[in-house]
């Protein structure tokens, strides 16, 4: 199978040259594995071991200085949350030995696996999150950091067409390397094992049909406000479950909620986040859509597509090591007044706008001069939209093809 090189790859060796262990999270399927194998393994004297083998995770367990001496840095140790026993053991042999980019270990359950490596190995990790695959990996391109004020030169070939494929698709290597490879089929098997694996480890649930409602009732309000009464509702579960699943799902790396801007020169600002799936092609099967093109046409195409966008931009910037939850948020007040991201970098926030048109014009930045309110420096924004090239909207604003993102 075609191996596409992944963005983060560059990080992640800054991190092994920084640091004893580096550890990389994320959830089933995104590559956690194929990149370890990739930036690491391919040196002689680095082993690779996964413990979804049943005795190797056996010994991990009951016998966690014996595994390590059979396997000695350095090594690739995959899913190690089912192993937390080692931990406590590494540590140990990296204070014995402090050397740099010694053990490299994946994990999918990200919240048991930070509170153990938190506990076990706070300040001698690197931590770093890979997501699915992101559009200038698919494309074959260097990855740039999207911020409004960077230059977007050239033209886009994407179309509506090309992107709500990609939108149906989603970004899992599996799906982007296989174009034969059914959407239904892979992301039937990948909900199946999800569930029968992930979630049983992390909470005990009595009806999986309950869990498959909700998040599917969940897939269906991608890119909307979070309202958990309401998705507790039609999965007919009670508000505490829906709590507790929903953090599951943000945890496991299947959700990302955007937080709203918040400040204390505005007081009715609306608190909820926005939930948005981190894989179009899994929403999208939950959600029951089968046909690009009828998805395209829907009521619900914009939420996909401004889900899509949002998921592009936080792979970016996990790929660079950044964390989006300091930079990222969104801002809407109860007159409805709505931008769709800011994003904050060198105290400067810039606001972007999100269309599922060819030619939004200068109404797309409406909402833009509520921003002048807030106790922010505002720089240039951006409307990210289907143009076939980049262009400026007035003096501060500028399209930017989201094919060029």
């Amino acid at each position: 199978m075609t191996y596409i090189e992944r963005s983060i790859k560059g990080h992640l060796l800054h991190l092994a040259a920084h640091f004893p262990v580096v550890v990389l999270t994320g959830a089933r399927q995104v590559g956690k594995s194929t990149l370890m194998k990739n930036a690491f393994g391919n040196s002689e004297n680095v082993e690779y071991v996964t413990l979804d083998h049943p005795i190797l995770r056996n010994l991990a367990r009951t016998d966690p200085e014996l595994f390590l001496q059979q396997y000695p840095a350095p090594v690739i140790i995959d899913e190690i949350q089912y192993a937390p026993e080692l931990l406590p053991y590494i540590k140990m042999k990296i204070d014995a030995d402090r050397k740099n980019g010694q053990y490299f270990l994946t994990g999918s359950q990200m919240f048991h696996l930070m509170k153990n490596v938190s506990e076990s190995l706070a300040g001698r990790a690197g931590i770093a999150s890979l997501h699915g695959m992101d559009q200038s990996e698919i494309d074959g391109r260097e990855e740039r950091l999207f911020l409004p004020t960077n230059p977007f030169d050239g033209q886009s070939s994407a179309t509506v067409k090309t992107i709500f494929d990609r939108i149906y698709r989603g970004s899992m290597p599996q799906m982007v390397v296989d174009g034969e490879l059914s959407p239904d089929v892979f992301f039937g098997s990948y909900v199946q094992t999800y569930i029968e694996r992930d979630i049983r480890e992390l909470v005990e649930i009595k009806k999986e049909e309950a869990f498959l409602k909700f998040i599917s009732c969940a897939a269906a309000r991608t890119g909307q406000e979070l309202n958990l009464n309401s998705i507790a509702n039609d999965a007919s579960i009670d508000g505490k479950t829906a709590e507790r699943w929903l953090s599951i799902l943000v945890t496991s790396g299947l959700v990302y909620l955007l937080r709203p801007y918040s400040g204390n020169t505005i007081k009715r600002l609306i608190k909820r986040p926005k939930l948005y799936f981190m894989d179009t092609g899994l929403a999208c099967h939950l959600s029951l859509w089968n046909n690009p093109r009828t998805l395209e046409q829907s009521a619900m195409a914009g939420a996909m597509f401004e889900t899509y966008v949002i998921s592009e931009l936080i792979k970016q910037y996990c790929n660079h090591g950044l964390d989006v939850r300091s930079r990222f948020s969104y801002y809407r007040d109860n007159n409805g007044r709505e931008v769709d991201l800011l994003i904050t970098d060198n105290g400067v926030t810039y606001p972007v706008e999100i269309k599922k048109n060819a030619d939004p014009g200068s109404d797309a930045l409406k909402n833009f001069k509520v921003l002048s309110s807030l106790d922010v420096t505002l720089g240039l924004g951006a409307v990210i939209c289907l143009s076939s090239c980049a262009y400026s909207l007035d003096g501060r604003n500028k399209v930017v093809p989201v094919g060029l993102i």
